[in-house]
């Protein structure tokens, strides 16, 4: 990357730096050939098992899972976790994604999981061969997760789980999915139990695809029936909400990281079309009001850099929930990516929105990490309530 003055900052130990300079090598080396191959998008889905692949045999898909199962550290890393991210999201949006997925497709298995299911299924995402997913979106229920209606019914030694989920991310290209369901121990949040689900188990229909403005492997995933071994409950029956959002705390820095890679990217592009363009016979970056909004884009470059990396220092610090760190870094992150992007857009002018030029790809790519894993407005809520919470018990 152009800026690496943030690998100086004091949240991070010289095996950041390290992966840093890794990562970006190989993005150079082998990554970019690939994405970068006339065609090699047009069919998503084996595009993602083939970035899967490579991530695995480069040693980066373990980051996603403990040492004892095949990964890097004894917990996830959270600054290696958004490091790789922000690193992948510069170069291309779709590896990241496979990234990402890696993480939160198996990130609850990690943290409740018994040993067994952990042995069983955790080593395959470390090294790329077992694509992961989560399953928590519904139709009815996004950003209110407590109002889950999928259901698991205990029978015998075995979950029956039936009910829908949407705009699960990996569906239909999965080996395993984490869902959530409702049990029924209580009313609300306290009723959810959460699973993992072999994608080729009897009663999953994953084949209702979904096409997005930044393709990536996404689907309806309809349970009828599905029957699934009682041992495949991650964590007490009735505890799964508490884990998903145990979950949700370690990623949501991750998104805003994505997001951050994708604002510097988008800077960069900028700065060079500035440099590169003349209007009224001197370069573009002459005139003020582009000097205004490559300031205001560097302004929330390092803004969101310093949110992010503080979410994911606390973290790995040892601080149990970073609920409230983790929703502003994912917030301010992912807000201001889409208006550092939106002036790249504009400083292209006529070019920007031209399919293939890469702000028109980062244009289409950052939408959405506005509203998965919490939509911005949640976050707000989520802030709000935590600032409330901390003035009252002063």
């Amino acid at each position: 990357m152009a800026d690496s003055s943030y690998l100086s900052w004091p949240f991070f130990e010289d095996h950041h730096r390290a992966l840093v300079r890794d990562l970006d090598e190989w993005c150079s080396d082998s990554l970019l050939p690939v994405v970068e191959a006339p065609g090699f998008k047009d069919d998503v889905d084996a595009a993602c098992r083939k970035l899967l692949t490579m991530l695995g045999e480069a040693g980066f898909a373990k980051y996603a899972v403990p040492k004892a199962y095949g990964g890097v550290h004894n917990t996830p890393d959270v600054r290696s976790l958004c490091l790789i991210r922000m690193s992948l999201a510069y170069y291309s949006g779709l590896p990241d994604f496979v990234f990402a997925m890696q993480g939160l497709g198996s990130g609850t298995i990690a943290l409740v999981g018994s040993d067994a299911v952990k042995k069983k299924y955790l080593p395959g995402v470390a090294d790329g061969s077992r694509c992961a997913a989560f399953a928590l979106t519904e139709p009815e229920s996004g950003s209110d997760v407590a109002s889950t209606r999928t259901t698991a019914t205990l029978d015998g030694d075995e979950y029956v789980i039936n009910g829908c989920k949407t705009f699960i991310s990996n569906g239909g290209i999965a080996d395993q999915y984490v869902v959530l369901a409702r049990t029924g121990e209580a009313d609300g949040a306290r009723g959810l139990s959460v699973f993992v689900v072999d994608a080729d188990t009897s009663g999953l229909d994953a084949s209702e695809r979904i096409d997005v403005i930044a393709p990536h492997p996404l689907a309806t995933i309809r349970f009828n029936e599905c029957r699934i071994p009682a041992a495949n409950l991650l964590g007490e029956s009735g505890s799964g909400f508490r884990a998903v959002m145990a979950t949700l705390d370690t990623f949501r820095p991750t998104v805003g990281a994505a997001a951050l890679g994708f604002a510097r990217r988008a800077l960069d592009e900028a700065t060079g079309r500035s440099h590169e363009r003349e209007l009224f016979g001197a370069p573009l970056h002459d005139l003020q009001l582009v000097q205004a909004m490559l300031g205001e884009s560097a302004l929330d470059v390092d803004a969101s850099a310093l949110l992010v990396f503080r979410a994911a220092w606390a973290k790995d610090s040892g601080q149990e929930r970073i609920t409230r760190e983790a929703a502003m870094a994912k917030l301010y992150a992912t807000e201001s990516a889409q208006q550092v992007i939106d002036k790249a857009v504009q400083i292209f002018g006529g070019m920007g929105v031209v399919s293939g030029v890469k702000v028109e790809e980062l244009y289409r790519e950052i939408r959405a990490l506005r509203i998965y894993e919490g939509a911005s407005e949640v976050q707000k809520v989520i802030i709000a309530r935590a600032h409330i919470a901390a003035s009252i018990n002063q």
